[in-house]
């Protein structure tokens, strides 16, 4: 058997008890001498290959199935959406459970603002541990020894947990800085302890941590978000997690934005997100491309913590008319195209875009559901059959097919793209 670390050079000619994962094809990947990079961290199934966040919905897709898609969050992308959060972190322990300190810039901002936050405890763990682990702490920019290397094969296999009570000037220079951080990492207090278990945040010892913890801010794997939002909501934490858009339509999740137990928070630029990680092709164009970065399109951040974006109210300057706001053939509501489109003066439910909810004030809407397949809320008037879902396949495109009309709103005959059904606030609902 040979130990293959991740970020390693994998030969092309194999010998030997050896299994590698290859995805996407390795065509994709840039050829060095006789191998390829790769990088993962955990075990995957062959078949299936190893996910990796991309530009476009066929590379998420991959990577969700693969359970693959960890990328580092951009320092500068952390403190944008945190200046707006600070008034929460007093007083309070703050956990970022899916998070390599060695890697992890959540890790940076909370020590170098430790003091500033006023925060209580800042806990961190992760699944496997850095290949810099015990060696080496390169994300800031320098490269510090500061403690003595375990084997090669037990760094790569045991995960661990970093907690820090306190952040001071250890190294007296009068300002606390990467050096100090350095200095705490060789401390009891800031020194790596070894978990007993997987390091999962599923799993038993990661949850009484979580039990611990007042808020949970990280970058949760975009695969198992479904299954990391339930956790939080199971324990009443409150977060800051980042997500990609498409999450908004899931049935797990919209119920939670709906009811007004999570919303969006001040988002990225554009709903895009350059994320750290050197060892992935970037299928951005030319003019969007950033060396050592992934551009994932639609993402977002997710929290239940009270910002002022939440209480700014839209203001609305369209009339309606039936001419230009129709009435969908499956719902008792209209079709808004755009946000900035909401009528200002029609009482009636709306169907309006996903984004809708980046502007969304409870304050002034109600969100009453979707427009969906299994009819969940209760608001389809009408159901179609298999039959007319064929049939309308033929008629637009002339040639056998199914065309899921249960799966959207539709206007005169056609599907539009995903909807929220929103009521203006206070209007009752007719019976």
């Amino acid at each position: 058997d040979i130990l293959i670390n991740s970020q390693a050079l994998i030969p092309t000619e194999l010998c030997g008890n050896i299994v590698i994962y290859f995805y996407p094809p390795v065509s994709q990947y840039s050829l060095v001498g006789n191998g390829v990079f790769l990088h993962y961290r955990t075990p995957i199934n062959p078949k299936k290959g190893a996910g990796a966040m991309a530009n476009n919905n066929k590379s998420l897709s991959a990577a969700n199935k693969a359970k693959k898609d960890e990328f580092y969050t951009q320092l500068s992308d952390i403190e944008n959406e945190l200046r707006h959060y600070r008034k929460h972190f007093k007083g309070k322990t703050v956990f970022c459970n899916c998070d390599d300190p060695y890697e992890s810039n959540f890790f940076k901002y909370f020590v170098l603002n430790f003091n500033k936050l006023g925060l209580k405890k800042l806990i961190c763990t992760c699944y496997a541990t850095s290949p810099v682990m015990y060696e080496q702490m390169t994300f800031f920019g320098e490269s510090v020894s500061f403690a003595p290397k375990a084997p090669i094969g037990e760094r790569e296999k045991l995960p661990y947990k970093i907690e820090v009570s306190a952040v001071t000037d250890l190294n007296g220079d009068g300002a606390i800085d990467i050096d100090d951080i350095n200095l705490l990492l060789q401390t009891v207090d800031g020194k790596p302890t070894l978990l007993e278990g997987n390091g999962d945040f599923r799993s038993e010892e990661c949850i009484e941590l979580l039990k611990e913890a007042d808020i949970v801010v990280t970058n949760p794997p975009f695969s198992l978000f479904r299954e990391y939002v339930a956790q939080l909501i199971e324990y009443d934490k409150k977060f800051i997690i980042i997500g990609n858009q498409n999450a908004i339509t899931y049935k797990e999740i919209f119920p939670l934005l709906k009811d007004g137990k999570m919303w969006l928070g001040y988002g990225f630029s554009g709903n895009v997100g350059f994320f750290i990680n050197e060892h992935y092709e970037d299928y951005a164009k030319s003019s969007q491309h950033k060396e050592g970065m992934i551009r994932v399109s639609g993402v977002m951040w997710y929290t239940n913590l009270d910002i002022s974006k939440r209480h700014e109210e839209l203001d609305l300057y369209k009339h309606y008319t039936p001419e230009e706001y129709p009435t969908y053939d499956n719902y008792d509501a209209i079709e808004v195209g755009k946000t900035a489109d909401i009528p200002c003066d029609y009482d009636g439910v709306m169907g309006v875009p996903i984004t809708f909810l980046d502007k969304f004030c409870p304050d002034q809407f109600d969100i009453i559901g979707m427009c969906e397949n299994m009819d969940l809320y209760g608001l389809k008037t009408k159901v179609y059959s298999s039959q007319e879902c064929r049939d309308r396949y033929f008629e637009l495109f002339g040639k056998n097919g199914t065309y899921d009309l249960n799966a959207a709103g539709v206007v005169k005959g056609k599907k539009v793209y995903q909807r929220i059904l929103i009521k203006k606030r206070g209007i009752a609902n007719a019976d």
